[in-house]
C-alpha cells in the first residue's frame, strides 16, 4: 500500500476550479486597469482626466481655438481678399476670441486648484496638531488618524478619510501619509509629510516631529498671506493703470483726432492752400489710428494682468484671469464705446 494518499478527484476539481475563479478575476483586475491608465483613461473619463490638471484642458482649448481661427483665416480672405487683412478688424476679433477660447476655461481651472491648495495647507495646521496631541496621549498614530477622520477640516477631510481607510486596510503607516501627500499636491504638504514619513521610520519622537510640521505649516501659511496683503495694492495699481490708458486712448480717439480729421476734412473741401499741400492733416485715417490703439491697449492689457498675477500670487499664470477679463474690456470698449 502506498504511504502517499491520493487527493479525490472531487477535491482536485474544486481547487482547479477555485484557481481558475482566481485566473478570472486577476484578469478583469488587470484589464480593468489597463482601462484606467494612458490614453483609454482619457477615453473612459473624459470630463475626469482634463479638469484634474488645469494644464490638461489645453488639450482641448488649443486645438479648438486653432481651428477657430485657421477656419475664420481662410473664410475672410476667401470672401474679401488678402488685403482685407490689413483693412478689416475681423482678422483683430478671429484673435481675441481664439485667445479667449484657448485660456479662460484654462485660468479658471487654475483660479480654482490654487483655492483648493490654499485651503488644503490652511488646514494641515490644525490636522499634524490633532494627531499629534492624541499622539502624546497614548494613542497610536493610526488611532489618532482614524479618530481625526470624523472631524471636519474643510478640504482636507476626503483626503483624511482616505488615508484612515488605507490604513484599516493593513496598508503600512509609512506608504499610507506618503501617499496622503502625494495625492494633496501641494509642496508644503510634500515636505510636511515627508518630514513625518522619515522620522516615523527612523523610531523617533513623531509627536515632536508633527508639532513641528504644524509650526512650519502655520509660518508658511502667514507669509504668504502677508505677502498677498502686501503685493494687492500693486494688482490694483496695475489694473488702474490699465484703466487710465484705456480713459486716455478714449479721450483722444473721441475728441482730439476725431476733431483733427473735421477740420482736415472742411480744409479739404474749400480747396485751400493748406489743403492742396496736405499739411494740415486732411489725411487722417481714424480707422487705421483706431486700429492701432484697439492694438495697444489689448497688448497692454493682456501682459499687464501677467504681471499682476507674478506680482500678487508669485505666478503669472495665476495673472491669465486678469489678462482676459483686461482683453475683453478692451475689445468691447473698442468695438462698441470708441
Amino acid at each position: 500500500m502506498s504511504i502517499f494518499r491520493k487527493k479525490p478527484e472531487k477535491e482536485i476539481e474544486k481547487i482547479s476550479k477555485e484557481d481558475q475563479e482566481q485566473k478570472e478575476i486577476i484578469e478583469k483586475i488587470e484589464e480593468r486597469n489597463k482601462y484606467n491608465e494612458g490614453f483609454n483613461r482619457i477615453f473612459k473619463h473624459p470630463i475626469k482626466v482634463l479638469t484634474e490638471k488645469p494644464e490638461n484642458i489645453l488639450l482641448v482649448t488649443l486645438p479648438l481655438a486653432f481651428i477657430l481661427f485657421i477656419l475664420g483665416f481662410i473664410s475672410t480672405i476667401s470672401q474679401y481678399g488678402i488685403y482685407s487683412l490689413l483693412t478689416s478688424t475681423f482678422i483683430d476679433d478671429l484673435v481675441v476670441f481664439s485667445i479667449i477660447i484657448a485660456l479662460l476655461p484654462y485660468a479658471i481651472l487654475d483660479t480654482k486648484e490654487a483655492m483648493r491648495r490654499r485651503n488644503i495647507e490652511v488646514a494641515l495646521p490644525n490636522f499634524f496638531r490633532d494627531v499629534a496631541g492624541m499622539n502624546e496621549s497614548g494613542m497610536t498614530l493610526t488611532n489618532a488618524i482614524s479618530t481625526v477622520s470624523n472631524g471636519d477640516y474643510g478640504s482636507l477631510t476626503p483626503y483624511i478619510k482616505k488615508m484612515n481607510n488605507e490604513i484599516s486596510w493593513n496598508i503600512p503607516f509609512i506608504e499610507a501619509i506618503s501617499r496622503f501627500g502625494e495625492r494633496l499636491g501641494t509642496p508644503l504638504a510634500r515636505r510636511s509629510v515627508d518630514l513625518i514619513a522619515k522620522a516615523s521610520l527612523a523610531g523617533g519622537n513623531v509627536s515632536e516631529v508633527l508639532k513641528a510640521a504644524a509650526n512650519d505649516s502655520y509660518e508658511f501659511i502667514n507669509l504668504a498671506d502677508e505677502r498677498r496683503n502686501n503685493m494687492m495694492i500693486y494688482v490694483v495699481i496695475v489694473i488702474v493703470s490699465f484703466l487710465v490708458f484705456m480713459f486716455v486712448i478714449a479721450i483722444m480717439a473721441g475728441t482730439f483726432l476725431s476733431t483733427m480729421a473735421d477740420a482736415g476734412a472742411a480744409v479739404a473741401s474749400s480747396g485751400s492752400e493748406a489743403a492742396a499741400s496736405g499739411t494740415f492733416g486732411a489725411a487722417i485715417d481714424m480707422d487705421l489710428y483706431t486700429r492701432i490703439f484697439t492694438h495697444a491697449a489689448m497688448i497692454q492689457g493682456f501682459f499687464s494682468g501677467l504681471v499682476a498675477g507674478q506680482m500678487g500670487e508669485g505666478r503669472a499664470v495665476g495673472g491669465l484671469k486678469y489678462s482676459i477679463m483686461m482683453l475683453a474690456i478692451a475689445w468691447i470698449a473698442f468695438r462698441f464705446l470708441i
